[in-house]
């Protein structure tokens, strides 16, 4: 056994019949005894502790999963332990179902090996329809043009809308209610300060007209028109006059205001306050006054 330099090398297989001289021999893990290639698994050299070794597999009908039968142990008791712990039907289509190519006509089936990502669309292709051009890619998704701010607007604006059965609106909905409600009671307000404004001028209006003299009818058909009784005349001076007259010094009369009249010197048109003047001429005649 062995060779002069290694007298120790290779052993004898453990069989009766055999006895081979084995320089790589096996040594059984059950019975610890070395054995030759031939007779190195259980069944061959018949290890008497090698029963217990066995493994038997089978596999699970409803999830496609390999269910382990333990020898000392009904196989009836360990299929109702896995049906009862372990078993997932929704398993059975991942497993069996293949996965292939999504083009239309292509039955490649995809596997790691024949399997392409598309970078632009995300989708996997088999090697022949990877290219953009094969599988009709859409291309990369277009970024969103519109401005962000109208789309917040207008989810605030679903999300106001009362509706039944509904869960209450969020913090952002209230916080967009609120604003709304003061924008509407502000702009009301506008409104009726204008409504009003516009009803005080119209009532100065007619107290005016009933306030006409004699003097004012003489100067009927003029270009120049009084503000207060909407009397004509047929200069500024005229006008100046009438209103000094009649409208300044009839403090006894009731309803009747004391007004100081400045004229446009291009149109010749009234105003009572001097700045309304200044902002006709600047805005109108282009900043100048000159007739």
């Amino acid at each position: 056994m062995g060779t002069p330099a290694f007298p120790n090398l290779g052993q004898h297989c453990s069989v009766d019949v055999c006895k081979q001289i084995d320089f790589l021999p096996f040594t059984c893990d059950r019975c610890n005894q070395v054995f030759c290639l031939e007779h190195r698994s259980y069944k061959q050299h018949q290890c008497p502790h090698g029963d217990n070794q066995g493994i038997t597999v089978v596999i699970c009908p409803l999830c496609a999963k390999g269910v382990r039968l333990i020898p000392d142990e009904d196989p009836n008791i360990s299929w109702e332990s896995h049906v009862n712990t372990v078993c997932d039907p929704s398993n059975y289509e991942k497993v069996t179902k293949k996965k292939k190519c999504p083009v239309v006509g292509c039955k490649e089936i995809l596997v790691f090996s024949n399997t392409v990502k598309c970078k632009d669309c995300n989708m996997d292709l088999c090697l022949k329809h990877r290219f953009g051009p094969d599988h009709k890619c859409p291309g990369p998704p277009k970024p969103n043009t519109g401005f962000p701010f109208m789309g917040l607007l207008n989810s605030n604006s679903r999300k106001e809308v009362p509706r039944p059965n509904r869960a209450p609106a969020q913090s952002t909905s209230s916080a967009w209610s609120r604003f709304v409600n003061a924008a509407s009671s502000a702009r009301a307000s506008a409104e009726a300060g204008m409504a009003k404004l516009s009803t005080d001028f119209n009532q100065a209006l007619q107290v005016g007209q009933g306030s006409k003299s004699s003097t004012s009818t003489s100067g009927t058909g003029g270009k120049e028109v009084c503000p207060q009784c909407n009397a004509r005349f047929s200069s500024v001076t005229a006008l100046v006059d009438h209103v000094e007259k009649a409208h300044e010094k009839s403090n006894g009369r009731t309803g009747v205001r004391k007004l100081s009249v400045d004229v446009c010197p291009k149109c010749s048109k009234g105003f009572r306050d001097p700045v309304a003047l200044v902002e006709h001429v600047e805005k109108d005649h282009g900043g100048t006054s000159k007739a």
